[in-house]
């Protein structure tokens, strides 16, 4: 006989949501910001005192199929590798790769940018898949990340890079020169204690860490109503209405009423909530995919929008989210 424990309670779920991200999600472009700081502070000391500057880091690089393994492949277990595909015929490449160089003496070592000719280093771009340029790509541990293809606005590929970084620190205990943490005791740590504080943001998180979702919901909504943009409030705010949605849920209730009626939306979006917080993230996305393809009008709608919600809760620079959203530009297009 199966055990009668499938109905969910907040507490276990926030164990199946990185509630942690939450609170790191704006941490990657303030460190970034500390690191400016931190380099530009000793400089200015190096040269008080009389002391030759060190080299700076090589932030920019240019790659070839022989290079690649070690500048490339090897260099992303120390720091995250962002790959610049381009062509000295590409007119948006010749927009799109003075930001991103400009952007790599600004974040000061928080990354690394690999530039490739693709018409130099056919079998790379082949092996990548790329199928127009300009195309940006990472490496993390490794790992590949994809990020955005076409030329974006230096707004945009800092809110890319940022999430870039915040990834890097948070799955793989990565980050760069730059964006390093001190350890206690070292040069650099109190800059980075000296971090303030949001008061109403660390409000939410702690209602969230307690459990008060309708309480955390409210005040991450106030945070939203004064500052639109903050990562770290959309990302909290996701995860708390999702929490609240699936709180009291039984979950073999729930998947049988997904399974007996796949056109029944309502019990598809609970069933994707569920299989999201039991870490099932291929399964909620594709679901929800499968339901955008099936329906019209209002309901399709209301699926579509429940899909982007949940890629808030992952975040946008998940390989899963970006293998979903081209799943769901295929059912809508």
């Amino acid at each position: 006989m199966q055990p009668r424990n499938s109905r969910l309670n907040s507490s276990a779920l926030r164990g199946a949501v990185d509630l942690a991200a939450v609170k790191a999600a704006g941490e990657a472009a303030q460190k970034a910001e500390q690191a400016r700081v931190e380099r530009a502070r000793q400089a200015a000391a190096a040269e008080a005192d009389g002391v030759a500057p060190q080299p700076a880091l090589q932030l920019v690089i240019d790659v070839t199929e022989d290079t690649f393994e070690t500048e490339v492949v090897q260099r992303s277990t120390e720091v995250p590798v962002v790959i610049d595909f381009w062509a000295e015929w590409c007119g948006p490449c010749k927009q799109l790769s003075p930001i991103l160089e400009g952007l790599a003496e600004e974040y000061a070592g928080a990354f690394v940018l690999a530039k490739i000719d693709v018409d130099a280093n056919q079998l790379i771009a082949q092996q990548f898949g790329i199928q127009g340029i300009p195309a940006v790509m990472a490496v993390v541990a490794g790992q590949l990340v994809p990020l955005f293809q076409g030329a974006e606005s230096a707004a945009n590929v800092r809110k890319v890079l940022d999430q870039l970084i915040l990834v890097a620190e948070q799955r793989f205990g990565i980050s760069g020169t730059g964006a390093a943490v001190a350890a206690p005791g070292e040069p650099g740590e109190a800059v980075a204690a000296q971090r303030p504080e949001d008061p109403a943001l660390s409000a939410a998180h702690d209602a969230l860490d307690a459990g008060d979702l309708a309480g955390a919901i409210r005040a991450y909504q106030d945070v939203l109503a004064d500052q639109p943009g903050n990562t770290e409030a959309t990302l909290g705010l996701a995860q708390a209405e999702l929490l609240q949605r699936v709180e009291g849920l039984d979950l073999q209730a729930v998947r049988s009423a997904a399974a007996a009626d796949p056109k029944d939306v309502e019990a598809q979006l609970r069933a994707a909530d569920l299989d999201l917080v039991g870490g099932h993230v291929e399964d909620a996305f594709g679901r929800l995919v499968s339901t955008v393809g099936r329906t019209f009008g209002e309901d399709r709608d209301t699926a579509r929008l429940r899909l982007l919600e949940l890629f808030e809760v992952i975040g946008p620079e998940d390989p899963r989210v970006v293998t979903a959203r081209a799943a769901l530009a295929r059912v809508l297009f």
